[in-house]
């Protein structure tokens, strides 16, 4: 399970993305503006593929409020989604 422990500090997705993987799932902390309001953007995918690499349609995402807040229920969402991300795994 993922804890507030495993992240780094918000200020360091506002200079640039946070990567990182759990168990078979791997994922990425973005700053997103969106209309006119800081916004963290969470993606989830299996491994073993890089974002970039992975299509955009084996990726989950949402939007979170860009606070303390914000990223407990970015991470709970992590957490809740770990089965369904993880059962969807790259061919190798």
């Amino acid at each position: 399970m993922l804890m507030r422990s495993d992240f780094l500090s918000l200020n360091f997705v506002k200079k640039e993305d946070f990567a990182g993987s759990y168990r078979g799932m791997r994922f990425l902390l973005r700053q997103e503006t969106v209309d006119e309001e800081k916004k963290l953007r969470v993606y989830l995918w299996s491994e073993p593929f890089c974002f970039e690499v992975t299509p955009d349609a084996e990726k989950l995402s949402k939007l979170f409020a860009f606070s303390e807040e914000g990223l407990g229920q970015a991470i709970d969402w992590m957490n809740e989604n770990y089965e369904k991300v993880c059962n969807k795994k790259q061919p190798t």
